[in-house]
Parts: structure tokens; sequence; C-alpha cells
């Protein structure tokens, strides 16, 4: 992979350049034309136009001198950036214990970040199991004030009696007939 981007930088580098030098030259014959051209014309419209490709050529000359500079300043920058990471890689690989420590202070910054995220996780279990134990006495209280209720008024006692034996009894009778089914499907299997 490296071989790859060292080749593409170098391309780059030769196409930057080439180009550079293609416009060197192209100033070069342009300023060439304009100096021949004032020396030989003496009409206002012309020496106008050669006062405006002037000016043209100035311009192409400030781009061109910026453009280097910007080029040259990409360079050191990415130099710069290439020594420094090569400086890290040869202290990392001159010093492995350094490596490992940094490797153990990586692990235990995703540990510490796994038990913070399980301490969250916690505090809102024990959240949900307070509400629950609010939600328990509300009902609990609710539970109280029927049965005071129902004590008072005659014959509820009675209705809330059959209720709960009709619960029992079809609690026994599904009870049953889960207990068959289970026998029937281990008796095939």
């Amino acid at each position: 992979m490296s071989i790859s981007t060292g080749n593409g930088w170098v391309q780059l580098r030769q196409q930057t350049r080439s180009l550079e030098a293609q416009r060197e030259t192209l100033i070069s014959q342009l300023t060439r034309l304009l100096d021949s051209e004032s020396l030989l014309t003496a009409s206002a419209l012309k020496q106008n136009n050669l006062s405006r490709h002037r000016e043209t050529l100035l311009d192409h000359r400030h781009t061109l001198t910026r453009l280097r500079s910007s080029v040259s300043e990409s360079r050191q920058r990415a130099n710069l950036l290439s020594n420094v990471r090569s400086d890290i890689d040869a202290y990392r690989s001159s010093n492995p214990e350094s490596a490992e420590a940094d490797y153990m202070l990586d692990e235990r910054g995703r540990i510490d970040r796994s038990h913070g995220v399980a301490d969250s996780v916690l505090s809102q279990a024990y959240a949900v199991n307070e509400q629950f134990g609010v939600q328990r006495e509300m009902l609990g209280n609710v539970q109280r004030r029927i049965v005071g209720a129902a004590g008072k008024v005659p014959g509820i006692n009675g209705l809330i009696g059959r209720i709960g034996a009709k619960k029992k009894r079809d609690g026994i009778i599904l009870g049953g007939f889960i207990a068959l089914c289970m026998l029937v499907f281990l008796y095939f299997m």
C-alpha cells in the first residue's frame, strides 16, 4: 500500500513540475512577444491592447508565484506529517514496552467506559425497582380500601368469595389441562 502511495506522490510531483515548467515557458514567450510588439507598434489601439496583455501577464505571474508557494507549503506539510509518523513508528518499534503500556492504557479506558455503561444500566434498574415498589404500595392501598368497602356493604364478601372460588376452580382445570397436554406430548416424543 505504501509503495502505491509513494508512486502516486512521485507522479503527482512530476505532473506539478511539468505544469509549472509549461506555465513558465508560456509566460516567458508572452513576455518576449509583448516586448517585441511594443517596439514595432505605434498606434494607440495596439498600445492599449499591449497594456491589457501586460496586465494579464502580471496576473499570471502572480498566480504562478502563489501556486508555487502553496505547492511548496503542501510539500512541507506532507513531509512534516510523514516525518512525524515515521518518528512515532520508529519510537514504537524501538520501545515495545511503551507500546504495550499504551495498549494497556487504551484497554483500561475501554474497560472504564464499559463500567460506566454498566453503572448507568444499574442505576436505571434501581430506579425502575423503586418505581415498582411505589406502585406495589399504591395497589396495596387500593386493595385495602376495596376490602374495607366490601366489608361495610353486605353481600359483596359473598360475591368476592364466589369469584375467588371460580378463579381457584378455573386454575385447577387449566392446570390439569396443561398437565394432560404435556403428558400427551411426552408420550408421542
